[in-house]
């Protein structure tokens, strides 16, 4: 566990930094405010749409189904919609509430072993820091919005208005802020406190909580601590977003390159990791299949005629060894068979 922590920690220090090396001693504000994000941006895209074919194409012949309800059959009997979904639209409702509510981690619940019984208790709080998590997450990205679109849409000032309503601090400190550090802090504490789930960590698991907290940190600097210039953040932006990309002449500041660095490898690193679960889930045969195998015969398209042996043609073919072994043979049987066929 500790090796896996310790790796992730220093592959996280290193990221960091390349762009305080890069930028503040070296000068490439070219390469990380450009250059980089086109790369990552591209290989984030390309790596997506990889995946999301391989899911396609992966063979799919048989209704994978899980369910805890009752499925439907006959119609005096009351079959669950939600747990076992028979038509599209039910399998859609079931969709929304596992995409936007988490309904099947909040249904979860956690075995420990209390000497020789194995107890079951409730595990919501692993739902809570999952929704305070990914919750946070997005409402950052539709506020980060504004520095890629010109004008900027009504909708976002008011999301904007209403994160930051409390003004906890000056500059603001947004709410959305503080509900995704409370999440990212609760599932890398589990990770290193709960035995069971340590026991199941690896880099792999520590090093996106590690990068993520990295880029929500680097940004609270930039807005409250270390100030940065947001016309020149903007100007850099929307000339990303609209190809026609242009360093701005104001300085922007070490900070911001941090923050766009560990961005682009966030962006690079998502595609072939463990968070690519958030496109995963739409392939998933078993939340996107209804349940209707009482309602519809499903064949298996790929099935091929199989070459075998009847009964019959074995029993010719070791017949000598049947007879010595005093087995009877049942060549009426056989005969029978051939006439019926």
């Amino acid at each position: 566990m500790w090796n896996d922590l310790f790796v992730s920690i220093l592959a996280l220090i290193i990221l960091i930094l390349v762009p305080l090396v890069g930028v503040g001693l070296l000068g490439l504000d070219y390469l990380f405010g450009i250059v980089i994000p086109y790369l990552a941006f591209t290989i984030f895209i390309g790596g997506l749409i990889y995946r999301m074919i391989y899911w396609a194409k992966s063979p799919q012949p048989f209704k994978i189904t899980t369910t805890c309800g009752q499925q439907k059959s006959l119609p005096w009997i009351k079959h669950s919609r939600l747990e076992a979904p028979a038509s599209t639209w039910e399998v859609g409702l079931r969709m929304f509430f596992e995409v936007f509510l988490f309904r099947s981690l909040f249904r979860n619940l956690r075995a420990d072993l209390v000497g020789k019984r194995l107890v079951y208790g409730s595990a919501k709080w692993l739902w809570l820091g999952a929704i305070l998590f990914h919750l946070g997450f997005f409402i950052i990205i539709i506020r980060h919005l504004r520095f890629f679109v010109h004008p900027v849409p009504d909708f976002i000032t008011l999301l904007d208005e209403i994160d930051g309503f409390f003004q906890l601090t000056v500059p603001t400190l947004y709410v959305s802020d503080i509900l995704i550090l409370l999440g990212l802090v609760f599932l890398l504490l589990r990770r290193l406190v709960d035995a069971k789930v340590n026991y199941i960590s690896y880099a792999s698991d520590y090093f996106p909580l590690l990068l993520i907290i990295a880029i929500v940190v680097s940004g609270i600097l930039m807005r409250i601590f270390t100030k940065v210039d947001l016309y020149a953040v903007k100007e850099l932006a929307y000339g990303l977003v609209t190809f026609k990309p242009v360093l701005p002449k104001a300085e922007i500041g070490v900070i911001f390159y941090v923050h766009l660095f560990l961005v682009s490898s966030l962006a690079v690193y998502f595609p072939f990791s463990k968070l690519v679960h958030m496109i995963g889930i739409f392939f998933s045969p078993t939340r996107n299949l209804p349940n209707d195998n009482r309602m519809v015969r499903h064949v298996n398209p790929w099935d091929y005629p199989v070459k075998y042996r009847t009964y019959c043609e074995w029993q010719e073919e070791f017949r000598d060894v049947l007879e010595e072994a005093g087995i009877p043979i049942d060549d009426d049987w056989c005969k029978e068979t051939q006439k019926k066929a």
